[in-house]
């Protein structure tokens, strides 16, 4: 079961990074149909019937590449699904005491969910908020594997560190502010705004009086989202609110390292915040380099790999922090 679990969150990993890819190289749409391409479950029979696909979608020519990248992103995540599945079963007829039931059944309708989330981007055509929350369902989805990680590890908090759990409150507004800001950052990437900037340590121009706050965070309608629909001033709102939220997040995850360095007793305790803050400057570092670099596709990859990273290890503090055996 832990093993599973185990397999679980790295394919969860690998899912988020296959999504990221997807979105930045423009293939949301690269299969205008859902859970096909092209009307084919399979790929090869997509790429064997290229003439009949342009009759069925004229008004989306077959691209190849971003059709390949929009497949693999759902077959991929169809094991995923596959495997949560077999994780809740076998769960279910355990004959353990301890089991774990909720959290499994959880991730069981989260992942129909995330799947329902990901259907939806295709046939509503990458509505931003759609994008948002398939984003933010992945996050939850390996955050949650996590936390069933963690539950089947049995463990105690050191000897002395049981008075840290004053921080436990901390950290859990740790995770919310952190959760904000991907949301900040998917809603950034749905609406095609992370190049609105290209100037640090803030944006080009009179840019202070050009912020549009209720366009920014407003949905125009439109028949497609693909390339975003927003004008000037309102995505660089949204890419300002990035960045606003990014300083946020990194003075108080750092205050928050600093406090919990200071507080704790044992190795195990000190090791924690000291990789909450190196992964923090990894990715603040990434941050930069999208702007300065102009989002190079590897980099921005990974910039929502770490993010990942940074959750989980906010994760595995909070859930530290409160364990009681």
């Amino acid at each position: 079961m832990k093993k599973l679990v185990l397999l679980s969150i790295i394919l969860a990993m690998v899912v988020i990074v296959l999504g990221a890819y997807t979105r930045l190289t423009d293939a949301g749409l690269g299969c205008p149909d859902w859970p096909g391409c092209y009307g084919h479950i399979s790929f090869s029979k997509t790429t064997e019937n290229i003439e009949l696909n342009q009759q069925a979608f004229p008004d989306r020519p077959f691209e190849e590449h971003k059709a390949w990248n929009e497949m693999i992103h759902r077959y991929f995540a169809s094991g995923l699904g596959f495997l949560i599945l077999v994780i809740f079963i076998n769960s279910f007829f355990s004959k353990s005491y301890n089991k774990p039931i909720k959290l499994p059944l959880f991730l069981v309708f989260l992942v129909c969910f995330q799947g329902a989330l990901g259907m939806w981007t295709v046939t509503l055509n990458l509505l931003p908020i759609v994008v948002m929350g398939h984003l933010l369902g992945g996050f939850t989805v390996l955050s949650a594997l996590f936390l069933l990680y963690l539950r089947l590890t049995p463990y105690r908090i050191p000897g002395g560190d049981a008075n840290m759990r004053q921080y436990g409150k901390y950290a859990i507004l740790g995770v919310i502010v952190l959760t904000v800001q991907i949301a900040l950052g998917g809603w950034t990437s749905a609406n095609y705004a992370a190049l609105a900037c290209t100037d640090l340590p803030v944006c080009q121009g009179n840019w202070l009086e050009r912020l549009d706050f209720s366009g920014a965070f407003s949905i125009p309608e439109a028949d497609n989202y693909e390339f975003g629909t927003h004008d000037y001033d309102e995505r660089m709102t949204m890419h300002i609110m990035h960045r606003m939220g990014a300083l946020i997040t990194f003075l108080y995850l750092c205050w928050l390292g600093i406090k919990l360095y200071a507080a704790a007793s044992s190795n195990l305790m000190k090791k924690l915040p000291v990789i909450m803050i190196l992964v923090l400057g990894v990715q603040i570092m990434l941050g930069v380099s999208n702007v300065v670099f102009s989002l190079p596709i590897a980099v921005a990859v990974l910039h929502n790999a770490v993010a990942a990273c940074l959750m989980l290890v906010l994760i595995c503090i909070s859930y530290t922090l409160y364990r009681k055996t």
